[in-house]
């Protein structure tokens, strides 16, 4: 825990002061999972502390319960009498090729339709594993990321380690931090209760990391609009990561869009973006846009394979940065199994959003002292970085299955029915998490602050 803990206080620069951790949680994995989880909540709170006690003289105190954390990176929300839809594809998943093990994530209609396009139609996994296992996995991997697909052989770290992806990766720091000359003089409007009070943040990322860093922020106070394309859904994370958010729709590629965006933009505190490097770009918004649309604006950057090295630009997700980087080849050996075996929790994905809400706020604070806006970029291969260099782990007892009593549990009344949402892994005194909004369906709002 502790080597966890210093490597993202040093990475946020916050102080090398320890928060309280208490309870028990355990998520069985050759790696240190709860730990990461902890520390990395902790670190977000850390965060928030600071803010407060730079606008107020008081330090708040930070303790996080790691059994809540532990749950809080599967999931929070306990649906009652109605179903979350499932979180996989149907052909999504690990497969045998002719040499080795390659996942493919088909998560996405356009992501299983660029597989298919290279394997043939599929009925089911038997049908998908038949064609799998006629390729070489090396092979198969580059012609599906050739197609605008997703799909990931299984590396050893070692290999990873001599990888021209994983050695840029390694160049790289955990969070790369940057303060921009572009100020925006703004008055503090939270109090100690909420002090994200006023704090515009709007947020192009989708699935996980990045709506974990919108949600922790609207916790806080924060007005936070969601906006996805007009096409795109992911209803088995949607019911968890909504929470306190509005979300709405536009489509970029359209003029009428494209104005109400940057007019969004233009009075937005925080962006947070997921999209791959290049992606934007040839949007026609780059750093420097940003900046000219909304100066003082901190942007808050998200990419899967690292933002340096030949992979900068390609597709990718948790459970494909565990393949490559070696997670799952070590969780195989340490298993004793004849299949990969990844992290029980889309931990990459979770550490990773509080990483970007830890930056949002450290930047925050700064233009709030000097005016001038920062950028943040996190990366799901750094944060993997991070785990496997922390090392692993002794066999730890299983998470008991019962969940938290009622005392754990706040009931919400989301858009498909009523759920119990658990209550926050992360004690901050004076400062409760709380969220005004209940989970939402994605594009059920208008695009307007």
């Amino acid at each position: 825990m502790t080597d966890l803990l210093n490597t993202i206080q040093a990475a946020l620069a916050l102080p090398a002061t320890a928060p309280t951790f208490n309870g028990a949680g355990a998520l069985p994995s050759a790696f240190a999972v709860t730990d990461l989880a902890s520390a990395s909540i902790a670190a977000a709170g850390q965060a928030v502390a600071r803010l407060i006690e730079q606008q107020t003289g008081r330090l708040p105190e930070v303790s996080v319960d790691r059994r809540l954390a532990s749950f809080w990176f599967a999931s929070s929300i306990r649906p009652q009498g109605w179903q979350v839809p499932p979180l996989w594809d149907a052909v999504a998943g690990d497969y045998a090729s002719a040499d080795g093990w390659i996942r493919l994530h088909t998560n996405a209609p356009h992501h299983r339709a660029a597989a298919e396009r290279v394997l043939g139609k599929v009925a089911d996994r038997a049908d998908m594993a038949g064609k799998v296992a006629r390729w070489n996995a090396a092979e198969l991997e580059e012609a599906i990321v050739q197609a605008n697909g997703c799909a990931a052989q299984m590396r050893s770290a070692q290999d990873w380690q001599r990888h021209p992806q994983g050695l840029a990766v390694n160049s790289e720091p955990l969070v790369q931090r940057e303060t921009f000359a572009a100020a925006r003089e703004t008055p503090w409007l939270g109090s100690i209760a909420r002090p994200l009070a006023g704090v515009k943040v709007l947020d192009l990322t989708r699935v996980l990391a990045g709506p974990v860093a919108s949600r922790f922020l609207a916790g806080l106070g924060a007005d936070v609009l969601r906006i996805d394309s007009p096409t795109w859904n992911e209803p088995g994370v949607v019911p968890d990561m909504t929470l306190g958010k509005r979300c709405a729709r536009l489509d970029l590629k359209r003029s009428d869009d494209r104005q109400v965006f940057e007019g969004l933009l233009k009075d937005a505190d925080i962006l947070i973006h997921g999209y791959r490097a290049d992606a934007l770009e040839r949007l026609g918004y780059t750093a420097a846009e940003w900046q000219a649309l909304a100066p003082g604006l901190i942007d808050v950057g998200l990419n899967a394979y690292g933002w340096s090295g030949p992979w900068r630009n390609r597709r990718g997700f948790d459970s494909l940065v565990q393949m490559s980087c070696g997670i799952a080849q070590a969780g195989m050996a340490w298993k004793q199994a004849d299949t990969p075996v990844p992290l029980p929790v889309q931990a990459l994905d979770h550490a990773t959003g509080y990483l970007m809400a830890a930056s949002a706020l450290q930047a925050l604070s700064e233009r709030l002292r000097s005016g001038r806006g920062g950028s943040a970029r996190v990366s799901l291969a750094r944060t993997a970085k991070c785990l496997l260099e922390a090392g692993q782990v002794p066999e730890q007892p299983a998470l008991r299955a019962e969940e938290p009593g009622d005392q754990g549990l706040v009931v919400e009344q989301t858009a498909w029915g009523p759920a119990h949402r658990l209550l926050a892994p992360l004690n901050i005194s004076g400062t409760p998490l709380q969220w005004d909004l209940p989970a939402q369906e994605l594009g059920s709002h208008r695009a307007q602050w």
